[in-house]
């Protein structure tokens, strides 16, 4: 599913126009990316939460010029699938047909 997707999807259930989803759809995604920038976590009941993890500074090595490297620590943003969304998944059942549904809706549309 693509963020035009997202949008169309939105835009048909609220009844609203494109343009007007599309913001509602930005506005959310900016909003995670941001409380992420700001070092935050970001939980989504039900979906599932954006979190940190710290990677140990190591040695790297340029693949030119073979040459070492020190590689510094950083924090990595990494996804984690929340309890009900991992248990809608592994059912399989009729949310992969209602996904499947949307979707097709959503790309038939110009």
């Amino acid at each position: 599913m693509t963020k035009a997707d997202l949008v169309a999807i939105v835009a048909d259930r609220l009844k609203i126009t494109q343009v007007q989803a599309s913001i509602i759809v930005e506005s959310v995604l900016r909003s995670v990316i941001t409380a992420l920038q700001g070092g935050h976590e970001v939980e989504i009941r039900g979906f599932g939460s954006f979190r940190f993890r710290n990677r140990a500074p190591r040695k790297g090595r340029n693949p030119k010029t073979g040459e070492k490297v020190d590689v510094p620590s950083k924090r990595i943003p990494y996804f984690k699938m929340g309890k009900e969304l991992k248990a809608l998944l592994n059912e399989a059942g009729p949310v992969e047909s209602a996904v499947t549904a949307g979707a097709g809706a959503a790309s038939s549309e110009p």
